[in-house]
């Protein structure tokens, strides 16, 4: 009977060690998803900021009025603290009172990985 009571009073070690492993895996699992929504809210960032820069250059285009000349342009295109590189590329297309505008977006630390690409046809008024 002194038996019974004195394990009905406390948790043995290895039922310790047992509930610290379950923490310490659900503790590492939710690390690793918090890592991972901070590197996709990253990702959302930049794709947003790299989109409005190539919205803005495509606004231009239709507010100026001018039929673009056909060619490959590059600028800086930075948006807040992002700095950006925008690449244009007029293209004639098999109307000649059309051409297609094509604006990709690329981060200047990775110029290599085009973040996004707009596409709009000009009309020649």
């Amino acid at each position: 009977m002194t038996r019974t009571k004195r394990r009905a009073q406390g948790f043995t070690l290895l039922e310790v060690l047992v509930a610290l492993v379950i923490v310490g895996t659900a503790l590492g699992a939710s690390l690793r998803a918090i890592g991972s929504l901070t590197q996709n809210s990253d990702g959302l960032r930049s794709t947003m900021m790299a989109t409005w820069s190539a919205e803005n250059r495509l606004v231009e285009i239709r507010l100026a009025r001018v039929f673009p000349a056909v060619g490959k342009t590059s600028y800086a295109c930075p948006q807040g603290e992002m700095e950006l590189i925008c690449e244009e590329n007029v293209i004639m297309s098999p109307n000649p009172r059309l051409r297609r505008v094509e604006v990709s977006v690329f981060e200047a630390a990775h110029p290599e990985r085009r973040i996004i690409k707009l596409v709009q046809l000009v009309l020649r008024e």
